[in-house]
């Protein structure tokens, strides 16, 4: 099993524990053990669909005899009233898996809707929508999936998947005499040679002293869209260019069309709705 896959199944049952505490009590009480029954997995507005295999999961975990039958592929758009997973066997059993399952469809699935809106707003421009590390403690993998399944892409995983100077690691080292030359030439020599260097600027100047200075990468952060287009177009073609901060569905196509080549939006993981996902059920 692959790391990726190891993780997920981890955090499953880390949701699934969370959720049982001593014990489903009310179902114990209710529902004979060998009642059977189906449950439909229906959507109740319109969206992007992520977490199936999330959603499957928890049902085999807690019973490995429920049938699951998935009628929507993640990356699907639905609508008020798609069904999108039938899960038949013991009902005590769907009771029990019905929130984690629903949480993870409902959670994914809303970050994935997300996503794609914003990806809608900058159809046909040369940009990129890209998440940030704002993730939910522990689901960070499962959410940066689910921005690949709305049509974005991935920024940093972690901490070592690139050099990023950001602010106060600038004032840091700023508060030692150095500039952003020296700090970015201090990166070089201490970290990996593999690893791009990106700078987080919030100026014209510093855009131009960052680059001057060898970034691979030069953030705008919360810069205005003139001051993006004075910075575009003096350092296009000799780094790549990010644009992020205040980037809202109401702005991000004016700042796209700036000339940036991405937009790293924190809303797409920690502000997205849920998507109302529900279970029904069908006892027999």
């Amino acid at each position: 099993m692959s790391s990726s896959k190891l993780q997920i199944e981890e955090i499953i049952d880390l949701a699934l524990a969370e959720d049982f505490g001593t014990g489903d009590v009310t179902t114990e009480a209710l529902i004979p053990g060998d009642q059977r029954g189906t449950g439909f997995i229906v959507a109740k507005e319109e969206g992007i669909l992520a977490g199936t295999g999330a959603a499957n999961r928890v049902f085999h975990r807690v019973d490995p005899e429920l049938k699951v039958e998935i009628f929507l592929e993640d990356g699907a758009r639905v609508k008020p009233g798609s069904k999108v997973v039938k899960v038949s066997g013991s009902i005590a059993s769907i009771l029990k898996a019905e929130r984690v399952a629903l949480n993870f469809l409902q959670r994914l699935s809303g970050i994935a809707s997300e996503t794609n809106r914003y990806v809608e707003r900058v159809e046909g421009l040369p940009v990129r929508i890209m998440d940030t590390r704002k993730t939910t403690p522990g689901l960070r993998s499962l959410e940066k999936y689910a921005v690949r399944v709305g049509g974005g892409e991935n920024h940093r995983m972690n901490l070592g998947d690139g050099i990023l100077i950001k602010d106060n690691h600038l004032a840091a080292l700023r508060s030692q005499g150095l500039n952003i030359k020296e700090i970015v030439a201090k990166a070089r020599q201490n970290a990996p040679q593999r690893l791009p260097v990106e700078v987080e600027v919030g100026t014209v100047s510093e855009a131009l002293e960052a680059v001057e200075a060898g970034a691979n990468i030069v953030m705008l952060d919360n810069m205005n869209l003139e001051d993006m287009r004075k910075a575009v177009k003096s350092i296009h073609g000799h780094a790549l260019i990010e644009a992020s901060g205040g980037i809202t569905l109401d702005n991000v196509r004016a700042v796209a069309e700036t000339g940036v080549d991405f937009i790293s939006i924190g809303a797409l993981t920690h502000s997205a709705r849920a998507l109302d996902i529900s279970l029904e059920l069908e006892a027999q």
